[in-house]
């Protein structure tokens, strides 16, 4: 059939249903579209008998950041990673904390254009260890992360996705195929929270972090935004810490982070550090072995301790490593014990700094 054109690249993951329409197959939301219509996250659209990615080589900008930023406090510590993301998202959460990206449908945010060869090559050429696809769900812009990250691992620079973790298992096996690390979202441990502030499910984001931990050979973290009132109970994270430590073990690095009022939930106070704390005290009581609160000023909560002597092997402040304890192979220098991680002889020193790019000043060479 002839079709509305929409400019984009090719997308994958989508299947044509008998009414006519086409489903999009990348999240369990599988939006159904006639022609010329976006699903949720807006960036994927059906031109024709087809879907397009309309984000492909654009950007809402560039920045090398920390890579505990992403956050991940086992994978190359202290190395800086250049980070990007496009626009759209494929949730609705209430509560999003970058909601002027992920939220946006205007696709003049996305200001900074590059192929993935220019990413790469700006990578390299920065020193940043790694390429981070994050500020909006990389599971929408796929194929974009796909091509970005064969063009970085060609030039040796590692690879990073930041995500909610709802995605379809098919497309899931592709994404996890591409990345050396990820942080997952794990938004709460209840469907009504997922429904009611998400728009989504929880079941999928468990059966990806399932998958991605015991599947593939990327390093995970998880990351639990906690909101007062809302999934901060202490027999809500029992619950997830249960699940965690049954499915995933105790090795999983867990990050506790502290919400802040934004977006369409300004009614709600801010995280207080002590609740993040009883949160990290819960998870370890109950077997983690490493636990971290996040967006607080917390060193010891930030930091590695060694679950054989308990000595600091990766002290932080923020961003900022301040003690480093390990040996070459990744072993407590004290006791010997192995710490999980991906590491270096030598941690990093980039420190806290956030430095933006502009990817138009990176040449492609033949």
């Amino acid at each position: 059939m002839v079709g509305t054109a929409v400019q984009g690249a090719p997308g994958r993951y989508f299947e044509a249903l008998p009414d006519g329409q086409i489903e999009c197959r990348v999240c369990p939301r599988r939006c159904r579209l006639a022609d010329g219509q976006r699903g949720l996250c807006f960036v994927r659209a059906r031109s024709g008998d087809g879907i397009v990615l309309t984000t492909w080589g654009r950007s809402s900008g560039y920045c090398i950041d920390p890579i505990e930023k992403k956050p991940l406090n086992h994978f190359l510590p202290g190395t800086p990673v250049l980070s990007f993301g496009t626009a759209g998202c494929n949730l609705s959460c209430r509560f999003c904390q970058n909601w002027d990206i992920s939220k946006s449908r205007e696709l003049e945010t996305l200001s900074d254009e590059a192929p993935p060869e220019r990413i790469a090559r700006a990578a390299a050429e920065l020193g940043c260890r790694s390429v981070a696809f994050t500020y909006n769900d990389p599971v929408i812009f796929l194929e974009y992360l796909v091509d970005t990250a064969v063009a970085c691992h060609e030039l040796g620079v590692r690879t990073v996705g930041v995500t909610a973790g709802y995605v379809e298992p098919e497309p899931l096996v592709e994404i996890a195929r591409h990345l050396d690390a990820v942080n997952v979202d794990l938004k709460a441990f209840t469907e009504s929270f997922y429904r009611r502030l998400c728009s989504a499910e929880l079941a999928p984001v468990l059966e990806s972090l399932d998958y991605l931990v015991n599947e593939t050979e990327a390093w995970v973290e998880i990351t639990t935004l906690l909101i007062p009132g809302e999934n901060d109970s202490d027999a809500e994270i029992h619950e997830a810490s249960a699940w965690v430590a049954e499915t995933l073990g105790h090795d999983v690095p867990w990050h506790f982070s502290a919400f802040h009022p934004d977006y369409r939930m300004q009614d709600r106070p801010a995280t207080s550090r002590e609740t993040l704390r009883r949160a990290r005290a819960i998870a370890r009581a109950d077997g983690h072995r490493y636990v971290y609160t996040g967006n607080v000023h917390d060193p010891e909560g930030d930091s590695t301790r060694c679950p054989g002597c308990g000595e600091c092997v990766i002290g932080r402040d923020r961003y900022v490593l301040t003690a480093w304890g390990l040996d070459a192979a990744g072993r407590c220098r004290r006791c010997g014990t192995a710490i999980p991680g991906v590491f270096e002889e030598q941690p990093g020193s980039w420190g806290a700094r956030r430095q933006p790019v502009r990817l138009a000043d990176f040449e492609l060479r033949p």
